[in-house]
């Protein structure tokens, strides 16, 4: 058990017997990662090189997730899903989830630091998490069975990962995440979207915690892109796009700022209907 769940929690299952892992509804936070470009990379690399890869991508990945209290709950393919709140729920679920996001990012560079050295190409991943309540159990068949979570939180959390390569993010998380964290982590509201399959839209924040202390002028960023933010949905395109033109000036290739400030022009051009709410449809998975 201790290769799905960190050591506490795998005792706290056989302690309380095969119950524990029976169906139920909580409240619980979905992390999905996902290596970026693995096609291209597998294909570069081969089939052992690959394995190899892989295998020292997630012995590093899944060690930060049971720091935190986490589940491993399946490797799909490059990617990895986990759990904050099965079969357990934790005040601080959210908080383990948002620190495990950040830790993969930390673990990341310091591992393609080590593969610089060796001449071996760079690995650069998305993370998504959605919190929320969903069915937790042994979900299969009698011969096989697996300890999982269903619901709509689990999808939107595959769809924040997704969407990371849209906003040219790392790590995107739901308003539901950040409402349910004790600690603050410097983040962002993103955009108000719609995802495929949701018809009621999300605020999407992205996370910079693992970017704290090391780019100094992240609170002046914050700050300007804010105020960006906050123009672009009051329609001041103008304001917006001097507020957004100064947080590229303090991080040059500030990814959203730059979306922003292409939709900004776009809506002088052609202004958006009187009923225009700022929700953004994402399309894609």
């Amino acid at each position: 058990m201790a290769r799905y769940m960190s050591k506490e929690v795998a005792d706290q299952v056989l302690a309380g017997g095969e119950s524990e892992l029976g169906g139920k509804t909580q409240t619980v936070s979905i992390l999905f990662s996902d290596v970026r470009g693995f096609t291209t990379l597998s294909e570069a690399l081969g089939a052992r090189e690959t394995v190899s890869l892989l295998n020292e991508y997630f012995a590093e990945m899944v060690d930060v997730v049971f720091k935190h209290g986490g589940i491993l709950d399946k490797y799909i393919g490059d990617a990895i899903m986990a759990l904050f709140g099965a079969p357990f729920e934790k005040p601080g679920d959210a908080d383990n989830a948002v620190s495990v996001a950040n830790g993969m990012m930390v673990t990341l560079a310091a591992l393609n630091r080590l593969r610089g050295g060796r001449g071996q190409d760079a690995i650069n991943i998305g993370v998504g998490i959605a919190t929320g309540e969903v069915v937790v159990g042994n979900i299969g068949s009698p011969s096989r069975m697996e300890y999982t979570v269903i619901g709509d939180s689990v999808n939107l959390a595959s769809r924040l990962e997704g969407a990371n390569r849209y906003y040219r993010t790392r790590i995107l998380v739901d308003e539901s995440t950040l409402r349910a964290m004790k600690a603050t982590t410097p983040s962002r509201e993103v955009d108000l979207i719609k995802v495929k399959g949701k018809d009621r839209p999300v605020a999407v924040y992205e996370v910079l915690g693992y970017l704290a202390g090391v780019e100094p002028q992240l609170p002046g960023l914050l700050a300007r892109f804010n105020d960006g933010l906050s123009a672009y949905r009051a329609r001041d395109w103008h304001g917006a796009i001097a507020a957004f033109e100064a947080a590229v000036a303090l991080r040059g290739g500030d990814a959203p700022s730059e979306m922003y400030i292409e939709r900004c022009r776009y809506f002088l051009e052609t202004p958006p209907e009187a009923n225009w709410d700022g929700i953004w449809v994402l399309h894609d998975k």
